[in-house]
């Protein structure tokens, strides 16, 4: 969903400005974005469709292809999630915990569920995920 993206891209803007850091938004898709950029980040907002109950394939790929090359590189790193579709997402959220966990990365906040489409309470629970996540970037430098 790109009205999420740009949210989370707006807000991240928003925020650094806000506690004067310099910030480079980088957005990539699941099945294009490597090891190199997650160890390259400070942070991550991750964002999936929710699938059958479940992550999509697509972010399963991306967690396949990080796991062992960010395993030890990146323990704490601050993240939040937002998961969309018109089904249940606790199998999603459920796996992200799961992989994220392994990974030991810091959950800045609990994953914005988005399942009755996007209204003002999905919009300020994202935005303000995404602030913290740059605050807790913020916070490391």
């Amino acid at each position: 969903m790109s009205e999420l993206l740009e949210l989370v891209a707006k807000s991240a803007n928003a925020a650094a400005r806000d506690l004067e850091i310099d910030l480079e938004v980088r957005t990539g898709a699941a099945l294009s974005v490597g090891a190199d950029a997650v160890l390259e980040a400070d942070g991550i907002i991750l964002g999936s469709p929710i699938n059958i109950g479940y992550i999509s394939g697509a972010l399963k790929h991306f967690f396949d292809q990080i796991y062992y090359p960010c395993l030890a590189e990146t323990r704490g790193l601050p993240f939040a999630a937002y998961l969309h579709g018109n089904s249940d997402g606790a199998g999603a959220v459920r796996a992200l915990e799961n992989i994220t966990n392994g990974l030991a990365w810091r959950a800045i906040s609990n994953p914005v569920l988005v399942v009755n489409g996007i209204d003002a309470t999905v919009r300020a629970e994202l935005a303000e995920a995404t602030s913290l996540v740059v605050a807790a970037m913020a916070e490391a430098v």
